[in-house]
């Protein structure tokens, strides 16, 4: 596991390293990660504080304080980790290229296919779509989530996600995904991309 998995720090909120992107506006960035990003690193705070608190011998499988806050826990982690890695690789010229597209082309048999492949990820997903490398067959798979901590693959770590909730696209596009996603590639920073990727194979 890489060194900057290990020092995650889920209670900071990560800046964006950008202003401004193509087609996706200001005040979408600004509710996205200044309000809905920074609420979950809030909330993993606070649960973390209420696990300190919680009463550990009345943990029940049916119902008790400790269980409901192991449950949001992963919630508000995982909308910190997606929303991290999806802010993260956007800011780019969308020009794909680097020694990913090499293992995209290996693990899906051309760019194009995966491409197709990850956009009906996309259109398909209540929340995310991620393109993610698997530790458990040392190979790059499309997977789609409907919440945060539903969905995922245990051994897996995301290299491009898509968040398809309706705040990341609804005030610049409408109900139109479509026109979201193809906004999303054009924005893509394949540098950044290439580099979460080195970390991992």
């Amino acid at each position: 596991m890489s060194e900057a998995i290990k020092m995650k720090n889920y209670s900071e909120v990560k800046p964006l390293k950008y202003k401004e992107l193509k087609k996706i506006s200001a005040r979408t960035l600004e509710i996205h990660h200044g309000k809905l990003y920074a609420g979950y690193v809030a909330k993993w705070k606070e649960v973390q504080e209420k696990l300190a608190a919680t009463d550990k011998d009345k943990a029940n499988a049916t119902y008790s304080e400790y269980r409901a806050l192991k449950a949001e826990e992963s919630y508000a982690a995982d909308g910190v980790i997606l929303h991290e890695a999806y802010f993260d690789i956007l800011g780019g010229d969308g020009k794909a290229e680097g020694e990913v597209i090499e293992r995209i082309e290996k693990d899906f048999g051309s760019y194009e296919k995966w491409e197709t492949d990850f956009k009906a990820c996309g259109l398909s997903a209540r929340g995310w779509a991620i393109l993610a490398y698997d530790f458990n067959d040392g190979k790059l798979h499309n997977y789609t989530g409907d919440l945060h901590n539903q969905g995922g693959i245990w051994g897996a770590s995301p290299v491009i996600a898509l968040d398809v909730y309706e705040h990341a696209y609804f005030i610049d596009f409408g109900s139109d995904r479509k026109s979201y996603i193809e906004a999303f590639f054009e924005n893509l920073d394949w540098k950044e991309i290439n580099r979460k990727y080195g970390k991992f194979k």
